[in-house]
């Protein structure tokens, strides 16, 4: 599309930018410089939709001509967060403490258009039930995968689908970290054309 903004994923995950490139168009990451800590009497859905649209305005500056992405996941069970462990030992206590439950993955979305200043902003919930599990499933599922930076502690794209009962939602997407189809709406909203 001629003269169409450039867009901009803000952020530096793996997961997001591999399920970027499924769109074929081209684009570019930016790392969001953000504190991502929930605020006070914040609700774990509440504090996803806010990370969202902030990553995207933390790089709005840089990127004047842009469609930006930015994209937030909070897993949670009522108040409490699993947020990414970061070693072996909490992603461990993260996977016993979901054993038998069921972990809402609240991931919000923002498109922020950066000529009209226009916030496009979605949720996506996914619902998943985990099995229960053993210490020594737990164990080997955590030195196999090494899920130490994704939240929750468990890749339902990878071997963590072993680890669940069932899962929920409106976009299976969602669950790996960027809902592509709310993604998709928004951008042919914005005259981005997809297939």
């Amino acid at each position: 599309m001629k003269n169409s903004p450039k867009l901009v994923l803000a952020s530096t995950s793996a997961y997001r930018r591999m399920l970027l490139e499924r769109f074929q168009l081209p684009f570019e990451t930016a790392r969001p410089d953000v504190d991502e800590s929930p605020l006070p009497d914040e609700t774990p859905s509440a504090t996803a939709d806010r990370l969202a649209a902030l990553k995207a305005r933390a790089v709005a500056t840089d990127h004047p001509d842009a469609l930006i992405i930015g994209s937030d996941q909070v897993a949670h069970i009522g108040t409490e967060v699993f947020g990414k462990p970061g070693t072996v030992e909490r992603a461990v206590d993260q996977l016993r403490r979901m054993s038998g439950q069921t972990v809402i993955f609240h991931t919000a979305l923002a498109l922020l258009n950066t000529r009209t200043g226009t916030l496009r902003a979605e949720s996506v919930p996914t619902r998943v039930s985990f099995r229960t599990l053993n210490e020594a499933e737990i164990v080997r599922y955590v030195e196999k995968e090494r899920p130490l930076d994704c939240a929750g502690s468990a890749k339902s794209e990878a071997l963590g689908i072993t680890l669940l009962d069932a899962l929920s939602g409106d976009d299976p997407t969602a669950l790996v970290g960027l809902p592509l189809i709310a993604l998709a709406r928004m951008l042919r909203a914005e005259g981005i054309a997809l297939p």
